[in-house]
Formats: C-alpha cells, sequence, structure tokens
C-alpha cells in the first residue's frame, strides 16, 4: 500500500447554486445553498484515501465547531489527521462557491487558520517523511511550510507534487528546486509562464517553459480535454473521459491524488498513472460536492473494465 502526506488547506465550503453566473452589479436568487467539507489539501489527501493509499494529512483548522467537523469528516475517509492541529484564536476556512448549471463553479476562499500551518508544524512530522512515497502541496498555505516538507521529502528520497493553486506570480526557486512533478491547470500554467493556452502547440509551450523552471515533470490539467503530461521520456496529451459534468469543483484534487497514489517511484508509470487519474476525475464530475464526489478505488477499476 502507498504512503502519502499531503500538506494543505481545509475548509468548509458554502455552494450557491445558481442558473448562471451574475454579471457585476446584477443581483440573482440562489436555487439552493449546501455545506460540506473542502480545501485543495483536504480534497487531495480524501482522494488518496480513497484510492486506496495510507494517507497522512498536515493542516490547521480552527477553535470552532467548523473545525471539529472537518477533523471528523477526514477520518471518516479514512485519512490520519495525527498532525491536524487546532490553532486558538482563529477560524476554520471556508470556501464560498458559486454552482451554475453546466457544472462551472468560481470559488472564493477564506483561509482562516490554514494561514497559520508553520515550519514548525512540518518539523514536528519530521519523522512521518521518512516512511512514505510521496509528499503533496497547494499553495492554500505558507510557501515556508510546503518548502520546508519537501526539503524533508527529498532528503528522505521520496516523490514531491507542487499543485500551484491558486496561482502566484513568482514560485520561489527553492521550492521548485525540491519539485519532481508540478500540476497546474491551463489557468494556472498561464498565470506562471505568462502564455495563454488555446491548443496543443500552446499547451507544449507551457510545459516547457515550466521545465526551464527547473522541473522535470509536469501535468497541466487541461479541464474536458485532458491532461497533458511532459518528461524526458514521453509528452502526450491523456484525454478527458466524455462525461455530463454536474459539478467540477474538486475534479483537478481527485486527479492529483489518484495520481500521487498510482505513480511508480521511479515515475515509469506517468501515462498510465495519469490515465487511472483521469477516470477518477470523469465520475467525480458528475457528482455534487467536492469530497463526496470523489470514488473509492473499486468505482475507478470498474469504470476503467467497463471502458474496454
Amino acid at each position: 500500500m502507498k504512503k502519502i502526506v499531503v500538506i494543505g488547506s481545509s475548509n468548509v465550503d458554502t455552494t450557491l447554486h445558481v442558473k448562471d453566473f451574475p454579471k457585476p452589479g446584477e443581483t440573482i436568487n440562489a436555487i439552493e445553498i449546501t455545506s460540506a467539507g473542502g480545501g485543495k489539501g483536504a480534497n487531495q489527501a480524501i482522494a488518496a484515501a480513497k484510492s486506496g493509499a495510507e494517507t497522512y494529512f498536515i493542516n490547521r483548522v480552527g477553535e470552532d465547531s467548523e473545525g471539529g467537523y472537518i477533523t471528523h469528516q477526514l477520518k471518516s475517509y479514512g485519512v490520519d489527521t495525527t498532525y491536524v492541529q487546532t490553532t486558538m484564536g482563529s477560524k476554520t476556512g471556508h470556501a464560498y462557491i458559486t454552482l451554475n448549471e453546466a457544472g462551472q463553479n468560481d470559488i472564493i476562499i477564506d483561509h482562516g487558520a490554514n494561514y497559520e500551518l508553520t515550519v514548525e508544524d512540518i518539523q514536528a512530522a519530521s519523522d512521518l517523511f521518512k516512511d512514505v512515497d510521496c509528499v503533496i502541496a497547494q499553495f492554500e498555505t505558507p510557501l515556508e511550510a510546503t518548502i520546508e516538507a519537501f526539503k524533508l521529502a527529498k532528503k528522505a528520497g521520496k516523490i514531491t507534487i507542487l499543485n500551484p493553486a491558486p496561482a502566484i506570480d513568482k514560485i520561489p526557486e527553492e521550492l521548485l528546486q525540491y519539485t519532481d512533478i508540478i500540476t497546474p491547470n491551463e489557468t494556472e500554467s498561464a498565470k506562471i509562464t505568462g502564455i495563454q493556452i488555446k491548443d496543443n502547440s500552446t499547451l507544449a509551450t507551457n510545459a516547457e517553459k515550466l521545465h526551464l523552471l527547473g522541473v522535470k515533470n509536469v501535468v497541466i490539467t487541461y479541464g474536458d480535454k485532458g491532461a497533458y503530461i511532459s518528461s524526458a521520456d514521453i509528452e502526450t496529451l491523456v484525454p478527458a473521459y466524455k462525461v455530463k459534468a454536474t459539478d467540477t469543483t474538486g475534479a483537478g484534487d481527485t486527479f492529483i491524488g489518484y495520481l500521487a497514489s498510482n505513480l511508480k517511484a521511479d515515475l515509469s508509470n506517468f501515462e498510465e498513472a495519469a490515465k487511472i487519474a483521469s477516470r477518477a476525475s470523469s465520475i467525480a464530475v458528475q457528482r455534487l460536492g467536492a469530497q463526496p464526489s470523489i470514488p473509492t478505488a473499486k468505482e475507478v477499476e470498474n469504470a476503467m473494465e467497463d471502458d474496454e
């Protein structure tokens, strides 16, 4: 069984279901309002756990009922919460999502306790990094903590996956130095490289730019078109599975959790792992909610057997 550590955010997601997004200055009515667990880190940890990996989550929640709810949710999905700590006097992170009838969303985040994660929190879990296969992080917690985590991971010879979301203008060189795989979506990649993605040619150019930043392995998720993977051995677009999307929230997180849990240590099955991750995402987008939508390993296995 794979062992995975995720450093990242946890939020309570409040979703406003609407017919379409409001225009600037427009007031509209919500069709329905729902709440569930979320946050890129928590979503990715749950995806890794549901894929069958032994998964540990390093995170901070607030001193409120929502922090207890998040911890309970993580445990219910099989995520080890030993390193999920409560920050006294802080509130748990919260995401406000607008979801239209086409399954598209936009998201505004109040980070709360997620921004209280420290280098010392990572160092307190240093023994954990010696005994895992892969370490995943995003940009919804402080960069200093992520750099420390990746340092410890590489010192122990483990795979590191950086999901640069939400995108920032300049990723610290020190962090890229310790990153094995970078996994932006097309919007995030364009922000990092300065090149808009319009077709396969601009996908390839984006991947090349990301390689020039020092990362050897690139995955650019490209919505319903698929995922573009690029390394020394392969450069190809892994097509997305054609389904009717209900809610795309958490689809990228599902992809990353499944990718991490299926990769071999030498990354020799990069394309195959991406195909499995893509199939998992295709199931997730047909359901509502970031975490409830994530499929189990058995569901993904059955879907892939049906595809043959």
